[in-house]
């Protein structure tokens, strides 16, 4: 991870003058440089800074709009924002502009969620781990094994489900608008894992995330939910045993270095859910939303392209770096973990529905 190896006084400073304003002063309580609180002094100059290059003050036209999400630049997510970024400013003639801030500068994912709510992060890219919290019915599509493949995933999301899904989140102060692909996730750990008994008291880190959670608990791993800054570290310490992800995930967070194997279970599709401050997207112009609108059909079939291309690139290259990538018959993990869709109240008809459009 970029941030990982860096001392953490320069990184930060520069990422704080970068934040948007909003989120500058709750960035700079919890910035530490040799121990102590950073000085009051140097948060107004930070604050002024933000403000002026946030477009929150300033006396031209043009609008910035400022997304965080929590994955590295290398990520497929990050990449389809830049593209976002690109078609809404070039459309616009220059009135629009939109700042990306990557790898969690706005905090935990749980967090930019929060700050939805609160007004204080206006969009974020995110997985649904956080968001059961907040919107119970969407870890429907965190059960395990539901879907078939990409295409499936894809049906399911831009159909009635998916639609129907994004529209319960005005009921909870946010905008859903669109759903783009984390990747499906796999497993990984420092010894090969070829069966669920190979699962036996592992310690999984696994998201905050009751579905996933009740799945490896009867897989027979030992789950350990826990936010993602802490992964890399806790898995060089031993602190956990494995985790599971995305390929893409793995790749550019440099898991490689403290796990030796990954094995391609694809037990669960993987989204990545856009999503806009209700209070944010409703007072902006009409002509920003309908711009950012009109671009994200276009931006999501380029994202999920990029998702699918990069993880075939990814897994060739962390080959090349020792990691031992095994596929395995996944119908045991499968007739275990789909026993736990008894254990949700989620709605039958909808799980029908939802695997009704498979191929």
């Amino acid at each position: 991870m970029s941030n990982r190896s860096e001392t953490a006084d320069s990184q930060n400073r520069s990422q704080v003058e970068s934040l948007p304003a909003r989120a500058v002063i709750r960035r700079r309580l919890i910035l530490k440089s040799g121990g102590e609180v950073m000085k009051f002094k140097s948060l107004i100059a930070a604050s002024a800074m933000a403000l002026l290059t946030s477009g929150f003050a300033t006396a031209s036209a043009e609008t910035i709009v400022n997304i965080g999400h929590g994955v590295q630049t290398g990520h497929p997510t990050h990449i389809g924002l830049l593209k976002l970024a690109e078609i809404v400013n070039e459309r616009s003639a220059g009135e629009i502009t939109i700042k990306i801030y990557p790898d969690r500068q706005l905090g935990e994912e749980r967090e930019m969620v929060e700050g939805l709510q609160l007004g204080s992060v206006e969009m974020t890219v995110v997985s649904t781990g956080p968001l059961v919290n907040f919107l119970p019915e969407i870890g429907v599509l965190d059960l395990p094994f539901l879907f078939e493949n990409s295409a499936h995933a894809y049906k399911v999301f831009d159909g009635e489900v998916g639609q129907n899904l994004l529209k319960k989140f005005d009921g909870v102060d946010m905008v859903g608008l669109a759903v783009w692909e984390n990747g499906w996730r796999h497993l990984s750990a420092k010894k090969a894992v070829n069966a669920p008994a190979d699962l036996a008291g592992l310690k999984l880190r696994t998201m905050q995330n009751p579905v996933h959670i009740r799945a490896f608990e009867a897989l027979g791993a030992s789950p350990v939910p826990m936010a993602w800054g802490e992964v890399f570290t806790s898995l060089g310490q031993g602190v956990i045993d494995g985790q599971e992800n995305p390929i893409t995930i793995f790749y550019t967070n440099s898991l490689s270095e403290v796990q030796s194997d990954i094995t391609l279970t694809g037990h669960v599709y993987g989204p990545h859910v856009f999503l806009a401050s209700k209070s944010v997207w409703e007072s902006w112009p009409e002509e920003v939303r309908s711009a950012i609108l009109e671009a994200l059909p276009e931006v999501t079939a380029f994202q999920r392209a990029e998702s699918a291309r990069l993880e075939t690139e990814q897994k060739e290259k962390l080959k090349e770096q020792g990691v031992t990538i095994t596929e395995v018959d996944t119908a045991p993990f499968r007739e275990i973990a789909q026993g736990i869709y008894s254990d949700f109240d989620f709605d039958p008809a909808q799980i029908e529905a939802i695997r009704s459009v498979a191929d």
